[in-house]
């Protein structure tokens, strides 16, 4: 590097006492886990990480990877906290080759261009000191998927490697493995991840299995200890960060006539598929969990499956009354989340009075930005439609301070990645949390699976110990699910 470019290696702006004792904690380890809970300024800790590398000559280049919708708010934080600027990989091979071949010490790309340009990569590691910052880490929780498994090949050339994600276990405890055998190929958690697995599984015979759910809690236990020595976790409470009140309510609507009608008649349907004598079939194999979705639909909205249904479902005017309670203020704003595309532009035309914007997968990224800049910026958009997975990370959504999940899906990651989305620093109001959950639907479920998965995050991550795992968990989704399909009364 060029004498005037390290005299520039320095951060522009302090950072948060937590933020700069993480650095100072992982900064000369060759490999480390920075676990910050959702809000808590990860970025700023890679960047001020990767000032620290570059200045120290630990390493020549960085290679920050994130999520592709957040290329630009990666490119926006450098600029605010230092004098970095990233030369971009993405699905141009053209400029990749001169961006790798570039002087450049910084490159930004997302986890997708890895899986095309492995090689070249490959290739670039043998000639350079690289270190990597997988942001959002959790991407690569299945080991099975083509960018894991490049991810794991390439993992060993670089001299640093750090993950940086508030939910290392996104959805199930075992979620961990394939980001730690990223950083030590296996010398923490083993080898083999369908051991691991089998041993972390949170699965519906845990609430009558007495030996099996000990076995669980041991496993679960024991995981933190193993990557404790490599790893950094806060909470907004043990950073001392001080946040307004999150309030989190379940809402109970009682399903509209024709709606109850389709929603029973699916899950009669359901139980002969899938239950034997009153028990699951292949327990929570991946098949069961796409036929419980479709009562999740129903029981969000039936158009979802029946374009011909024209009745007002159930969860609208419920919706609707706390919209206008969460906008009654004059700067009152809220975020309806939904876990479908259908629905969200579905709701976007129910919900015109409030001049909403929408964000999902298939709203374009340029499209989605200028959403949320109005949604931000505009006093007369009321309301943000989103599903998690377009909308759920590295976005500061604070000028609401309600959400109201229309409907969950089974994914923990998506439901807190979410929520926080309002409960974050800068945020100066109560935050309320509004869940819709229909009667009698599989709505309940969801939500004792999620707090079950929730809990068991929790002790994996060292936020709650063994003892106050014991105090709490309930494996009580086990014998809703049951009923849910109509095997037990």
């Amino acid at each position: 590097m060029k004498r005037n470019e390290r005299l520039n290696l320095a951060a522009i702006h302090s950072g948060f006492t937590y933020q700069l004792q993480a650095v100072e904690a992982v900064k000369g380890m060759e490999y480390a886990a920075l676990f910050h809970e959702q809000g808590l300024g990860k970025t700023k800790i890679g960047i001020d990480l990767a000032l620290d590398w570059l200045k120290n000559d630990v390493v020549d280049a960085i290679l920050f990877v994130t999520k592709r919708g957040l290329i630009a708010n990666w490119s926006e934080e450098m600029v605010a906290h230092s004098h970095l600027r990233p030369r971009i990989l993405d699905q141009n091979h053209s400029s990749n080759f001169f961006a790798l071949n570039s002087p450049s010490p910084v490159l930004l790309t997302h986890y997708e261009v890895l899986k095309t340009e492995e090689r070249r990569l490959a290739l670039y590691l043998r000639t350079r000191r690289v270190g990597v910052i997988l942001d959002e880490a959790h991407r690569i929780k299945n080991p099975d998927t083509a960018i894991a498994k490049a991810l794991h090949r390439l993992g060993p050339s670089f001299v640093r490697r750090i993950i940086m994600t508030g939910t290392p276990v996104a959805n199930r405890p075992y979620d961990i493995w394939s980001q730690i055998f990223f950083l030590d190929q296996g010398a923490a958690l083993g080898t083999d991840f369908a051991a691991f697995k089998a041993d972390l599984d949170l699965t519906n015979d845990l609430w009558t299995d007495d030996d099996k759910r000990k076995a669980f809690e041991v496993a679960a236990g024991g995981v933190f200890p193993r990557i404790a020595p490599f790893s950094v976790r806060e909470t907004k409470a043990s950073a001392g960060i001080e946040l307004p009140e999150k309030v989190i309510e379940n809402v109970a609507v009682e399903l509209a006539k024709r709606q109850r009608e389709i929603y029973d008649e699916i899950a009669k349907s359901l139980r002969t598929e899938v239950m034997v004598d009153g028990r699951l079939v292949e327990d929570d194999a991946e098949s069961i969990l796409k036929r419980l979705l479709r009562l999740v639909q129903v029981a969000s909205n039936p158009r979802l499956i029946d374009e011909s249904y024209d009745e007002t479902p159930g969860k609208l005017p419920v919706l609707e009354r706390l919209l206008a309670d969460a906008t009654c203020e004059e700067d009152g704003k809220a975020i309806v989340w939904t876990s479908f595309i259908e629905n969200a532009d579905w709701l976007e035309r129910r919900l015109e009075r409030y001049l909403p914007v929408k964000v999902h997968g298939k709203v374009e990224m340029e499209d989605r930005n200028q959403a949320i800049a109005r949604f931000k910026g505009d006093p007369a958009c009321r309301v943000l439609i989103a599903t998690p997975g377009s909308a759920k990370e590295g976005l500061t959504l604070t000028v609401a301070n309600h959400a109201i999940f229309y409907d969950r899906g089974f994914s923990l990651d998506d439901y807190l990645q979410a929520q926080d989305r309002i409960h974050r620093i800068s945020q100066q109001r109560t935050c309320y949390v509004w869940n819709l959950i229909g009667e009698r639907t599989v709505d309940d479920w969801v939500d004792a699976l999620l707090g079950a998965k929730r809990l068991a995050a929790q002790l994996v991550q060292a936020d709650v110990n063994q003892a106050g795992y014991d105090a709490s968990a309930d494996y009580d989704f086990g014998r809703i699910v049951q009923q849910v399909l109509g095997g037990m009364h």
